[in-house]
């Protein structure tokens, strides 16, 4: 769960009390709020019904549970596979599943865990240390992992990751049992780090080469009342930048308390962020707080996506340039997004302030749920606002860090929907629920109707209330006060001016809207009143700031809270070359049956394309919409968020060349293998706003493609254009690659008088040879032997 407030107060054994949540403003934890949405309620029952199931069963299938079973049994011949954070992913799923065991009380599911968590403790070492890459060979451990503790813990090793997540899932897994089977094991290893990690004497100075032990360890410190443990989270965020790390990857640049810039690696920034707002509340640090609202003021104003997304890039995973905000190569990770949520929440949390709920709820609607198929079963790891069939959700990934975080996310979402400072209840999140609230340590229940995000009409009945007088907040989201977004990187391009109405029993409430966003209805409540909130919710287009190079002259479309997309499934044309009206009207329809219930979009647009004689023409076309979450489910296809409606942005769908209309086959028919003959090249090495094929995780084999032409032609050229995405990626040129044709008897033969074959990444690598008259051409390559190999474009002349 994202908040620190602990649901069930957890008794160190030394008998201290778990101190309260630290920050000026309560969060009212996921146990005193159910939900009965019908939106969410989907999402709820997916994540029980399969995506905690599928994530369990990975971890059996991959071996992940082995790998506590050879730790408990280590030896010199065992050979350590997989990644060095595999053990997070038990950590995760068994920290979703107690959330749901909270709502849901599953006795089979409870005794699953504890077999689970049977194998865990029988890998922990004697002095508390478990970290299965380790342990299961000492001689030869993980390649990551050094051949010393904490050897590379500041690089690959995710021992201190490790450790984050495990205290993350112990904690909730006893508040949802009150069994500290799990809470033992992650305490003895935070006592293992607390004893070796410091600048003590024979203490080792290190700080997390992957953040989130942060978080965790305050945490800790709340569910123990152990102060040490808040004292090693401090440490490690007062450490960086004083270490031997000092990169701007891992935001080790420079010291935290002196940042100002969201750089490096998305996700570890977004934990160290939400670590220092932990630390900050439970110490009264200012300089943290300061530092955090300098970084997320550059985030909201420069560095974030339309969808709620962070992290542009993936090269690293990582944050890009000032307003570097590119849509297909949009890497916006899922994880990255479940992160801003944390910090976002905390943030609230801290300064009261509705706007950083207006970048959750962005966040959370739409660049976070795309990261999960509807049925709970496929995920993303990259989130891209633009596709051209590339994409595709898949089941698990080696590295499988999303799927289960989403594991632990979904079910913890209740959590986030109310806050309480005082006499002042906050009502953030808009969804059918009943909650149970601590006011004064008085009883307030209240329950939630609504039909959002669809509608905007949301009613809050006090079902329940023995603290008398107390002010309700209801935010009023930005999208309805003309804000998308709490800076100037977004702003509303119509003319719209949506407003919203207030009651209270019928009649005109006597509030006000605040200055933190909120509207403040501050009476002696009586049980059975009722409160009504009527939102305004037009279809709304959105320009971006003009420094925003990717998205100049396009617009986005949003109704209420959600991004919506243009797909390839809702459209019989190319919705890439689509070109939006000045000023478009909308059209609404609620569709129950489609995509497990949306409102279709659909507008008046022209279609762009050229026609035999190579001339641009235009064709009328009704543009259909839906919304960006639920893309992706019914095949691989085009699919774009901001539309052009600027000529200068206006893209033509390109004619069609002899490889665009060639039967394409290849070694490996895996993923986006038609983007090698969609006419798009690089501008560069570096570009990656286009589709490409690759053979990972193929390496040191001979791949091919081959292009079938519709009839007999004459070819004498032909140029590739390599992909390599190094050094972060497995992909580099290739080590060689050949032309061939196929002759009248169908056999393969080698062009004659082939120029050099280039392989310049990147850059078109044109191969001039003797002419051939043939029915099919082939491009074979020999990947190199530590790497695989992809291409942007193969064209033939």
């Amino acid at each position: 769960m994202a908040s620190l407030v602990m649901a069930v107060p957890v008794q160190s054994k030394k008998g201290n009390p778990a101190p309260g949540h630290g920050y000026p403003i309560g969060p009212v934890p996921f146990t005193s709020v159910k939900v009965t949405d019908d939106f969410w309620g989907q999402r709820l029952r997916a994540s029980r019904e399969v995506t905690i199931p599928l994530a369990f069963s990975k971890c059996e299938e991959t071996g992940r549970y082995d790998n506590f079973v050879k730790a408990a049994h280590p030896s010199d011949t065992i050979k350590v596979t997989g990644f060095s954070f595999d053990d997070t992913d038990v950590y995760k799923t068994i920290e979703g599943a107690s959330y749901i065991l909270q709502t849901y009380p599953d006795k089979r599911l409870e005794n699953y865990i504890d077999s689970v968590l049977v194998l865990v403790a029988a890998a922990q070492e004697p002095d508390g240390y478990l970290y299965t890459s380790r342990t299961m060979n000492p001689k030869h451990p993980h390649g990551w992992s050094g051949s010393k503790r904490w050897e590379k813990v500041e690089d690959l090793s995710h021992e201190f990751y490790n450790l984050g997540h495990m205290v993350e899932g112990a904690i909730a897994h006893y508040q949802a049992t009150g069994k500290r089977n799990f809470l033992d094991i992650a305490i003895k290893y935070a006592d293992c780090v607390c004893r070796e990690i410091g600048d003590g004497p024979g203490q080792l100075a290190r700080v997390p080469g992957h953040q989130i032990a942060e978080m965790a360890l305050a945490k800790l410190y709340l569910a123990t009342g152990d102060r040490k443990y808040l004292d090693q989270a401090k440490y490690f965020l007062d450490k960086r930048g004083y270490t031997s790390r000092k990169d701007k990857y891992s935001q080790a640049h420079i010291p935290v308390v002196e940042q100002d810039e969201a750089v490096g690696h998305a996700v570890r920034a977004a934990y160290m962020y939400a670590g220092m707002a932990d630390v900050a509340a439970l110490t009264g640090d200012s300089a943290y707080i300061k530092a955090i609202d300098r970084i997320w003021d550059n985030i909201v104003s420069k560095k974030y996506y339309i969808t709620g997304g962070i992290g542009a890039t993936s090269n690293g995973e990582a944050f890009g340039e000032n307003y570097e905000l590119p849509n297909m190569s949009a890497y916006c990770e899922t994880c990255a997004a479940i992160g801003n949520v944390y910090v976002n929440h905390r943030l609230f949390l801290l300064h009261g302030d509705s706007k950083y709920y207006d970048v959750l709820e962005r966040t959370l609607y739409n660049g976070l749920i795309s990261g999960v198929s509807l049925d709970g079963g496929g995920f993303f790891y990259p989130n891209p606002l633009q596709s051209m069939g590339q994409h595709q959700r898949q089941p698990w990934f080696g590295c499988a860090c999303c799927p289960s975080n989403i594991c632990r996310f979904i079910p913890s979402l209740p959590g986030y929907v109310y806050a309480v400072n005082g006499n002042d209840v906050y009502v953030n999140l808009f969804m059918s629920n009943t909650a149970d609230l601590d006011v004064n340590g008085k009883e307030v229940v209240l329950s939630q109707q609504t039909g959002y995000p669809w509608k905007g009409d949301i009613s809050v009945t006090v079902d329940k209330n023995r603290a008398g007088r107390f002010a309700m907040k209801l935010r009023i989201p930005g999208w309805v006060r003309n804000m998308p977004v709490p800076s100037n990187l977004y702003t509303y391009s119509d003319n719209r001016r949506p407003g919203y109405k207030v009651l209270v029993n019928g009649k005109p409430a006597e509030g006000e809207l605040t200055a933190d966003g909120y509207y403040t209805i501050d009476r002696n409540w009586k049980k059975g009143d009722r409160v009504e909130l009527a939102l305004d919710m037009p279809v709304r287009t959105v320009r971006a700031h003009g420094k925003v190079a990717a998205d100049r002259g396009m617009v986005a479309v949003e109704r209420g809270p959600i991004v919506y997309c243009a797909e390839f499934a809702d459209n019989d044309f190319d919705v890439l070359g689509a070109f939006i009206n000045r000023s478009p009207e909308f059209t609404e329809k609620f569709e129950p049956e489609t995509l497990e219930g949306i409102v279709r979009l659909s507008t008046d647009a022209q279609l762009l394309s050229y026609d035999d004689r190579g001339r641009v023409v235009a064709e009328d076309v009704r543009l259909n919409m839906i919304p960006y979450y639920a893309w992706n489910h019914r095949g691989r296809g085009n699919m774009e968020v901001w539309i052009a409606q600027d000529l200068s942005a206006a893209r033509a769908s390109l004619p069609p060349t002899l490889a665009s209309m060639s039967k394409v086959d290849a070694s490996c028919m895996e993923g986006a293998l038609s983007s090698i003959s969609d006419g798009l090249v690089p501008q560069d090495e570096n570009d990656r706003s286009i589709p490409y094929y690759h053979w990972w995780p193929r390496k040191a084999t001979t791949e091919w493609i081959s292009y079938e032409f519709p009839d007999e032609q004459e070819v004498g050229s032909s140029t590739v254009y390599w992909y390599d995405d190094g050094p972060w990626g497995g992909c580099r040129v290739p080590q060689s690659w050949r032309l061939y044709y196929r002759d009248d008897a169908g056999e393969w033969r080698p062009v004659k008088g082939a120029g050099s074959y280039g392989v310049e990444k990147g850059s078109a690598n044109k191969v001039m040879f003797d002419p051939v008259k043939t029915r099919a051409m082939k491009l074979e390559v020999r990947l190199p032997e530590d790497n695989s190999a992809g291409l942007f474009e193969w064209s033939v002349d």
